[in-house]
Order: C-alpha cells, then sequence, then structure tokens
C-alpha cells in the first residue's frame, strides 16, 4: 500500500505549504486595502487550479499597505514550520501591472548553487512566487487596479527554525525557505522527501561534488562524519528512499555514493528493498536466517533468528553466538542491490554502524 493509499484509508489531515500560507497573507492583504474591509479567511487557488480556505490569523490595513499573517498547518505530518506565522507585508508601488516578491527577518538567504534559486537572494522557490503572483493578478484584474505591488514575505521564529531544516546543509542561511509544489502538506509524503533529496544532490553537484554519503538518518549521519572527511552538503539523509536516491545518483551522474545504516535499514534494502519504511515493508527473518546459515549458524540459532522480533534483536543473537561474516553478508547484500539499482553506474561504499558508532562490517 503506497503512503497516499495509507493516509486515504486513516483519513488523515493534510495542511498547507509556508508558499500557500503566504500566498493567502498577500490576497487577503490587498483584497483588505481594496474594501477597506476586514478579512477572515481567503481563497487560494493552488497550482493544480483547485482552491483552498485558508484562516486570516493577523491583519492591519490602510489605504495603502497591509500587513497579514497566516499561521502554517502542517496538518497530521508537521514539520518543523507547523505553527509558524507567515507575514506578509504588502504596498503600492508605481511598476503598474508588477509584482516583486522579496524576504524579510526569518526568510532564509541562498549561498550555494543548485537550487534554482538566485545566490545572495531570499529563499523563496519559483512554485510559491508564482502562486502569489496568479493568486494577487487574479484580484488586480478583477479590480483593475492600475498599480504595481511589493511583497515582502518574513517569519518571526524563521532564524531559529532554519537549522531544524536541511536549509544549513544546502547554504541557506538565516532563516527558513519559502516552499510549496502542490501547495498541500500530505502526511508522510513521499514527494517533498524525494524533492528535498533530489535539492541536496543538485546542491552538491553544482558545488562541485561527485562523492556524496546517503544515510538512513541523523544518528548514523553522525557517526560517519568522524570517519568521512566531506563538506555538509555531501551529506543527503534518504530516510526510507534508498532506492530512489541512488536511482537519482545515478541519474545525476554522482560518481561514489557511501551508503551508511544500522542494521534494521541495511536489511531491507539486503533484501532488495527500495523503500524501507517500517509500514510499507517488514525485515523478512527467513531471509536473515539463510543468510547466517551461509555464515555456518547451527539450527539452534537459525530458528532463534526466525523468531526474533526485529533486525536489532537478530544482530544481539549473531553477537551473542559469534556468528562470523554475517554482517559481511548484509553489506554485500546491500552493495548488490544498490548497485543494481543505480544501473552500475556509481561506485558504493556501504557502512553498516551498530549503535554505538562502531562499524561492523563495510563492503567496497
Amino acid at each position: 500500500m503506497s503512503y497516499v493509499e495509507e493516509i486515504k484509508k486513516q483519513k488523515l489531515k493534510t495542511g498547507f505549504t509556508t508558499g500557500t500560507s503566504a500566498t493567502a497573507a498577500a490576497k487577503a492583504g490587498l483584497l483588505s486595502i481594496i474594501n477597506q474591509i476586514k478579512i477572515e479567511d481567503v481563497d487560494v487557488k493552488l497550482p493544480k487550479g483547485s482552491l483552498i480556505k485558508i484562516p486570516i490569523h493577523l491583519l492591519q490595513f490602510n489605504e495603502n499597505t497591509a500587513k497579514c499573517s497566516v499561521i502554517k498547518d502542517g496538518g497530521d505530518d508537521p514539520d518543523v514550520t507547523h505553527g509558524a506565522e507567515i507575514i506578509v507585508e504588502l504596498s503600492f508601488t508605481d511598476k503598474i501591472n508588477e509584482i516583486d516578491i522579496d524576504g524579510g527577518e526569518g526568510v532564509g538567504i541562498v549561498t550555494k548553487p543548485g537550487l534554482g534559486l538566485e545566490i545572495n537572494k531570499a529563499a523563496i522557490n519559483p512554485v510559491p512566487k508564482k502562486m502569489i503572483c496568479e493568486n494577487l493578478r487574479e484580484v488586480v484584474d478583477k479590480y483593475n487596479l492600475k498599480k504595481g505591488i511589493k511583497i515582502i514575505i518574513s517569519v518571526p521564529k524563521g532564524k531559529e527554525l532554519g537549522p531544524k531544516t536541511d536549509n544549513p546543509r544546502l547554504g541557506i542561511l538565516n532563516g527558513i525557505s519559502i516552499l510549496g509544489t502542490s501547495g498541500i502538506v500530505i502526511p508522510f509524503s513521499t514527494a517533498s522527501y524525494a524533492a528535498s533529496i533530489r535539492q541536496n544532490l543538485d546542491v552538491s553537484i553544482a558545488m562541485g561534488n561527485s562523492t556524496v554519503v546517503l544515510t538512513t538518518g541523523g544518528r548514523s549521519e553522525d557517526y560517519v562524519k568522524k570517519i568521512i572527511d566531506l563538506p555538509e552538503h555531501c551529506f543527503v539523509q534518504m530516510g526510507d528512499f534508498s532506492g530512489y536516491t541512488i536511482q537519482q545518483c545515478a541519474r545525476k551522474e554522482i560518481k561514489k555514493a557511501y551508503v551508511v545504516g544500522f542494521i534494521g535499514k541495511l536489511a531491507k534494502m539486503a533484501m532488495g528493498v527500495k523503500q524501507t519504511h517500517v509500514k510499507g515493508s517488514k525485515v523478512d527473518m527467513s531471509f536473515l536466517a539463510e543468510l547466517a546459515r551461509k555464515c555456518n549458524a547451527n539450527e539452534t540459532i537459525i530458528q532463534s533468528i526466525k523468531k526474533a522480533n526485529t533486525a536489532r534483536h537478530v544482530s544481539e543473537i549473531i553477537i551473542e553466538n559469534n556468528v562470523g561474516g554475517f554482517f559481511d553478508e548484509i553489506c554485500n547484500e546491500t552493495y548488490k542491490h544498490m548497485r543494481k539499482h543505480s544501473e552500475e553506474k556509481v561506485e558504493l561504499d556501504v557502512i553498516l554502524f551498530d549503535f554505538d558508532g562502531n562499524i561492523l562490517a563495510r563492503k567496497f
């Protein structure tokens, strides 16, 4: 079952992006100036044409300016920006029909290439910019407004939220990004995570690096940084998307990838699973038992592995019974499948850590 199917089954609540938040605040601000009334909520047209009603948090306006804010709602899959206040300050200019969008306090500044954004400018992605412009132009056309519009987006807590996102590794400093490709946030969204992986790889390439380190999470990344000296942007948290990530590495002509993780994720990769989310796939204990058999484990150990609760439990059984070569087999199988997923195009170095940061096995 895919994540989207799972969401529909569980009836999880969707949310809306920082880009949609900024669009709603901008549209409400413009309408408040034109009509000189306080707006409680506003309909925002999303990139694919559907509408979403967004509540307005705070609104101040006079005849020429407005300051409006929206509270970003991540739905049932809240990220670090969930609950953040997205503020738009809107004013008129003499540049008729032009809409100028920039970032203020708490919106990050781009310092590295590869993001499709201008260096030293605000990290406001193209889709949110387009969404803001399209929604405002509808209002401008409706009211035959003969003015230009200037938009400044700010996020009061953005500077403290930024380090909790991938922004620092991507070279986006001092704030968050104004993001969103669809305008809505889908719980467990593969699309948003996949986009962040591609973005991370693009930055590495643009910075002249053809080697990346693919980790299953923050802890494995911390451990591998102690033994591999590469710039921050070369470390990519692929999470559960191992197959997708290595395919993107091949597509983007990455020369070498370290594949790093613990027994749970690597056991799934060793089975050939491309998407290792706990609800999407389970570790096959029979598969691990057969690997142990290859390593000359006795029948008692093999039966214990088949009855094990988790891959970590299996590793404890292996260590306790001194089954030599088992962890090497995990790395070998992971290497084989990840090479296959990359169509043999990416050189690999697979590292399996224990939970204290010691290397259990390595294949390159």
